[in-house]
């Protein structure tokens, strides 16, 4: 099974993943901005954004697809705002019969910028993509939607692990 944490640069994706990681046995966490990286190192045309790159999402579908024979559980803390490329990558790990729960991560403009201030190595193009991806997980994206403004990491992973074993 792939857990999918989504949400908003700065929401806590790394945080419950990081949590869920010590609750779930046999589960790793997949950071696909690892991917983007590389590439943005090697690619002779560049993106402003790593995603827009279509061998990012096949390498990361790729990728996802092998590590879901090695282990029972793999934790994607992984903004995606564009749903194309959510569906090409999630659509189709589905496609190839590996279950995905997907979670959309929020909190208010506010509490996301609280905690991109706290957070080291936060750039510019972080801050300023913040409303954008307020915006986008405020329409109809896939996922079960967890409010983080008010409750801890346990109370929020809690919840996402009574969702995912229901």
């Amino acid at each position: 099974m792939i857990i999918w944490i989504n949400g908003s640069f700065g929401v806590g994706k790394t945080t419950i993943a990081e949590g869920l990681k010590c609750k779930i046995e046999n589960s790793i966490i997949y950071d696909p901005e690892k991917i983007g990286e590389f590439l943005f190192n090697i690619m002779p045309e560049k993106e402003e954004d790593f995603q827009d790159y279509e061998l990012w999402r096949i390498l990361n579908l790729e990728f996802l697809k092998n590590l879901s024979k090695s282990y029972a559980t793999i934790i994607v803390p992984m903004t995606i705002t564009k749903q194309k490329y959510y569906d090409e990558i999630v659509g189709n790990l589905r496609n190839n019969n590996i279950k995905v729960k997907d979670f959309i991560l929020i909190a208010t403009k506010y509490k996301i910028i609280e905690r991109l201030d706290n957070r080291k190595n936060t750039t510019d193009w972080t801050f300023n993509e913040v409303d954008r991806c307020i915006k986008t997980f405020e329409k109809n994206f896939k996922g079960h939607k967890i409010d983080t403004n008010n409750d801890n990491i346990n109370e929020i992973v809690s919840k996402i692990l009574d969702l995912v074993i229901n």
